[in-house]
Parts: C-alpha cells; sequence; structure tokens
C-alpha cells in the first residue's frame, strides 16, 4: 500500500492512499457532448464513485494519466424512475467529473497512438 501526496478541503496536505484512487475512476464518459468539450474546451468527462470528492479525482486523473488538471467540476445524477412491465423500477444514481486539463496537455481516451 502506498501513499500519494493530495489535498483535503482545509488545504493542508494529506497523503491518500494510492489503492483508493485506483477506485475513483469508474470510467470514461464517451458520448457526443464529452467529445465536443474535449475538442473545444480540453475538458474530459469521467463516472466516478459516488462518494469521491474533487481533490481525489484530481489525484487520481494526474496519477493514472499523467497530466495536469486545471479545474474540476462534479455532478450528481439521480436515477430515472422506469416501468418494466407491471412493476416500477429505478435506474442508478450516477456521479460525474468534468475535468478540465491545463492548456498543451492532452489526455487520448480513444486508444490511437500518436
Amino acid at each position: 500500500m502506498s501513499l500519494v501526496k493530495g489535498f483535503v478541503s482545509n488545504s493542508s496536505k494529506a497523503f491518500v492512499n494510492q489503492d483508493r484512487l485506483a477506485q475513483v475512476l469508474i470510467s470514461p464518459i464517451i458520448s457526443e457532448k464529452a467529445t465536443a468539450l474535449a475538442e473545444h474546451a480540453n475538458v474530459v468527462a469521467f463516472r466516478v464513485l459516488k462518494d469521491a470528492n474533487k481533490h481525489e479525482i484530481r489525484a487520481a486523473i494526474e496519477l493514472m494519466f499523467k497530466v495536469e488538471v486545471s479545474s474540476v467540476s462534479t455532478v450528481n445524477i439521480k436515477g430515472k424512475k422506469k416501468r418494466f412491465g407491471k412493476s416500477m423500477g429505478r435506474r442508478n444514481d450516477v456521479r460525474k467529473a468534468y475535468v478540465m486539463l491545463k492548456p498543451g496537455q492532452e489526455l487520448n481516451l480513444s486508444g490511437e497512438v500518436a
């Protein structure tokens, strides 16, 4: 178990467990909106754990992809209520993170080699 330097909300330096950072990011979001943001504003979207905070998300992106992060915005989306035959069901809640990279930084999620 190794520790990575991160930040907590009161701006004092703390150490974050590297195993926790590996679990924070669930998947990248590949949609029309997300690719338009990536092309025009250098913003990448990820699906993250519900209890992940912005500091953990920043540390996880910088650790895994070796890029510098400018800012992180998070959105909590409630699951829709849907009907499945006679019974009502509900989709899962989702937390998204929109990560803005610093100018000159690039994150390629498509798997293409430059």
